[in-house]
């Protein structure tokens, strides 16, 4: 049967799960095969004295894990070392195992020489430096682009402006994206090139801000493909290679699986390329793609590999912008902006158009609502959808949620199966953008959790790339503290467990793989992190210190911290 989105998981992996399973059915308690009893098993991996988070239905803390043939073989107490042997048997000495995580809705991409790492820049100081170093190194005239910076982040409280980067590359027309992907800045030659001054009107869907003169500063909300247009396009080996070391990146933080969000048609064959030539080597990915039509997906449907690494995943839309313009669509205007309160990427019948079409095509959805307006016309939308044409374990889902709707939209929400992913670490990065920008209650409740799980929504977290880190997210989950320690709505906050598995199998479920990964279960994949301390028992301002010392893909070692 042909699951929406995408096809199932192979049916070699699906097979084995179901043989996994059947042998721990047969076995005892523990899940180990019945033949284990009589004499030692060998397998390709033990690891044991661990303080294992298995995330099944009972949250069981267990003792070894026993992995063979990239599955798990049997989990349990440390009986288990009579029954199994193995090359390696690795004792924990207590440390915590938990499933790796599954990041619902990432961006990852590759990206050029040309391109500046601006995440973590705590100062314009640091940002130009960052810019004038590339410029020497591309020389005058090259195009420098560059992603990751945010006013909250950044010592002189402002956004950078087109006289700071003329200050450093006068000779180099420069783009920046910020943060989150809604806003970027560019300099006074980029500017030229774009034809865009004070005469410039603002586009459609966009914002080009102004000093008090009405001359640009350079910052343009929503539409900085207006200029990014203009930039050469990378070769496919800068592509290829970014891509590889963009996704290594992951391991390190313990994230085995993530679906990555916005992809255009042209961008997968490179991902089924990368990921043959590195299999069992990078996080497994499902890839939403931007709808080109039903006779485009479905020859794209034609190179999908639908395995264990890699698949085809929702399909993206967008229903509004994003905070950090800002362009939320909101039912209220925004603070101190007059009558704004930002809009829709496209007109609400063309919107409602796109959404009949991709699910009658048989897709599944994961479509961009952040704004208490947007996410009320598309959850209204989705249910006239499915009752109009029902189709059984859809799972289409609104990405973000960040403003929490009515308690009337949350609960029709549940009622037509519609899921969230959320990304709670706004609340800690974003703090500062949600207090420039709202008010009152739609303040106090940014980034809903708790209240979505209590109306029946299923809930799965993520990141968004702001940052990617999980931890943020778990912290941001349990405390629901920004960055200043100031606590939004604490009625919103959920418990570590539940904040875990909504960053594992809740999340998997996303892509019809709860299965087969997001917990440590017999017959599942062996994607495990090794952490430094345990989650489950620390106090909560320490969660973003908590290292992953080890992650395992298959059972495979892929990372270890020095």
């Amino acid at each position: 049967m042909k699951r929406s989105g995408g096809r199932a998981g192979s049916a070699t992996g699906a097979s084995r799960a179901v043989l996994f399973a059947v042998v721990a059915l047969l076995g005892t308690a523990c899940g180990e095969a019945p033949d284990a009893v009589a004499a030692k098993r060998e397998a390709e991996l033990v690891i044991t004295h661990a303080r294992v988070i298995t995330v099944d239905d009972a949250f069981t803390i267990a003792d070894t894990v026993v992995v063979d043939e990239g599955r798990i073989a049997a989990v349990g107490g440390p009986e288990l070392l009579e029954r199994w042997t193995a090359p390696e048997v690795l004792d924990l000495e207590g440390r915590a195992l938990m499933p790796g995580f599954v990041d619902a809705h990432i961006h990852i991409r590759g990206t050029a020489r040309r391109h500046v790492a601006l995440a973590g820049t705590s100062s314009i100081a640091e940002l130009q430096a960052r810019v004038e170093a590339r410029a020497r190194a591309l020389g005058p005239g090259e195009w420098i682009t560059g992603y990751g910076w945010s006013e909250d982040e950044l010592a002189d409280g402002r956004k950078p402006d087109r006289r700071d980067l003329d200050a450093v590359a006068p000779d180099n027309p420069v783009v920046l994206t910020r943060a989150g992907g809604h806003s970027a800045v560019a300099n006074s030659r980029a500017l030229l090139l774009g034809e865009i001054d004070a005469a410039t009107d603002d586009p459609d869907g966009g914002v080009i801000e102004r000093d008090a003169q009405g001359v640009p500063t350079g910052v343009i909300r929503e539409r900085q493909d207006l200029l990014t247009r203009l930039v050469p396009a990378a070769t496919e080996a800068e592509l290829e290679e970014s891509l590889v070391e963009a996704l290594e990146a992951l391991l390190p933080l313990g994230i085995t699986s993530i679906v990555d969000a916005a992809k255009q048609p042209e961008d997968w064959p490179r991902w089924v390329k990368v990921y043959a030539q590195h299999r069992g080597e990078l996080p497994r990915a499902a890839v939403q793609m931007l709808w080109p039509g039903a006779e485009a997906m479905a020859a794209l449907r034609e190179q999908d590999p639908a395995d264990e690494h890699l698949r085809l995943g929702p399909i993206k839309v967008f229903a509004d912008g994003g905070f950090t313009g800002p362009a939320a669509f909101t039912t209220e205007p925004y603070v101190g902006q007059g009558d704004y309160r930002g809009y829709l990427t496209r007109p609400e019948p063309e919107l409602v158009a796109l959404l009949d079409e991709i699910h009658d095509a048989g897709w599944q959805m994961g479509v961009h609502a952040i704004g208490d307006a947007a996410i009320e016309i598309v959850a209204q939308t989705l249910a006239e959808v499915l009752e109009r044409n029902p189709r059984e374990n859809h799972r289409h889902y609104l990405n973000h949620f960040s403003m929490r709707p009515t308690d009337a939209t949350m609960d029709l929400m549940a009622q037509h199966g519609i899921a969230i992913t959320q990304q709670p670490n706004f609340t800690y990065t974003l703090e500062g953008r949600y207090v420039a920008n709202l008010d009152g209650w739609r303040l106090e409740h940014n980034n809903p959790v708790r209240s979505p799980m209590e109306h029946g929504i299923h809930v799965a977290l993520s990141s968004d790339i702001l940052p990617i880190g999980p931890l943020v997210g778990l912290y941001g989950a349990v405390t629901r503290k920004g960055m200043s320690g100031r606590v939004f709505a604490e009625e919103e906050a959920i418990t570590m467990p539940e904040a875990i598995r909504a960053y594992t199998r809740d999340a998997a479920w996303i892509t019809f793989e709860e299965d087969e990964k997001g917990s440590i279960e017999v017959g599942k994949l062996a994607d495990m992190i090794e952490l430094s301390e345990d989650l489950l028992t620390i106090p909560p301002e320490r969660i973003m210190d908590v290292q992953v010392l080890r992650t395992w893909l298959g059972g495979r070692l892929v990372h270890a911290r020095d």
